[in-house]
């Protein structure tokens, strides 16, 4: 991967991966939206439109597909966990050829889905922490005052990591590599599940849980923390309620959104999947199962 111009394909043109495909592109790189065909209309009419506090607000001229058909030096992953399976239709094996295919998923099972899928040492899974959404198809609304990306990727050559760092961190999001995927995904997971899953338990911003359900929280982050210890990533409660109590009293998760909207929620990929884990090493996690039921018997 060159340190020159690149080619990047984008998978989900919407809060996450808008955001990014604008960036990208006002630095000089060639970005493929992949979506529907509406979606894709559009951006190719309108461009992506951004509006942030932090990068400023700009229009960006993208390329747009319907399915990868053509050689990239990287495809972005950032649609929801809900909608993934179809949407790999739109990048087959055969056409992801040499690139590395960057997950931006919410939980910790999906690099094994992708991996069975495509060639494993293509897979470098990132995290990224920023509020940004889709207001509509190609209009992204960025809010927070940062965006940082960590990047990493078992057997994924280095030198190429390193270079696609380079790349988002110029383009915007200050970024780093990381050697340890398992700690990378369980250190965000630690922070997402317990924000995610009361607030829209609740339907109630995180400054009215942290406050009027601070002992189902606290309890949550406790569980979590064991979990991730268990799987072998970080484990701080402590500095995990601080996290949370420094931010907005108003800012809502993107699964307390979802549900707002009536859209699909990654309860499987989140909750689920911190049930799944705590199953295989023996970790009890008694508030946690309560509240992932509860949010599945409500219908979500």
């Amino acid at each position: 991967m060159a340190n020159d111009a690149l080619t990047v394909a984008v998978l989900g043109p919407g809060g996450i991966g808008g955001l990014l495909a604008g960036l990208l592109s006002r630095a000089g790189h060639r970005v493929i939206c992949l979506a529907g065909e509406t979606t894709a209309a559009t951006l190719r009419t309108h461009g992506v439109r951004v509006r942030s506090g932090l990068f400023g607000d700009f229009t960006a001229r993208v390329g747009t597909d319907t399915v990868l058909r053509e050689p990239v030096d990287a495809c972005l992953v950032a649609v929801k966990h809900t909608s993934l399976d179809a949407a790999l239709d739109r990048v087959p094996p055969t056409a992801l050829g040499e690139a590395l295919l960057v997950p931006f998923l919410n939980g910790v099972e999906h690099p094994a889905t992708l991996r069975a899928r495509y060639r494993p040492d293509l897979i470098a899974p990132a995290v990224i922490r920023v509020e940004s959404t889709r207001l509509a198809a190609g209009v992204i609304e960025h809010g927070s005052p940062f965006a940082e990306i960590d990047l990493t990727g078992e057997g994924v050559d280095r030198d190429r990591l390193d270079s696609l760092a380079r790349t988002l961190d110029t383009a915007g999001p200050a970024t780093r590599v990381l050697d340890d995927e398992t700690a990378a995904l369980w250190a965000k997971m630690s922070f997402l599940a317990p924000f995610a899953l009361l607030t829209t338990r609740y339907g109630l911003p995180l400054g009215d849980i942290r406050t009027r359900h601070r002992d189902e929280l606290t309890a949550l982050v406790a569980e979590t923390a064991t979990v991730s210890r268990a799987s072998g990533g970080p484990a701080d409660p402590a500095q995990a309620l601080a996290r949370y109590d420094a931010f907005p009293p108003r800012t809502k998760s993107s699964m307390q959104r979802d549900a707002e909207a009536g859209r699909p929620l990654e309860l499987d990929a989140i909750g689920g999947a911190l049930l799944r884990a705590a199953e295989r090493h023996g970790v009890s996690v008694p508030v946690t199962a309560r509240v992932v039921k509860e949010l599945a018997d409500t219908g979500h």
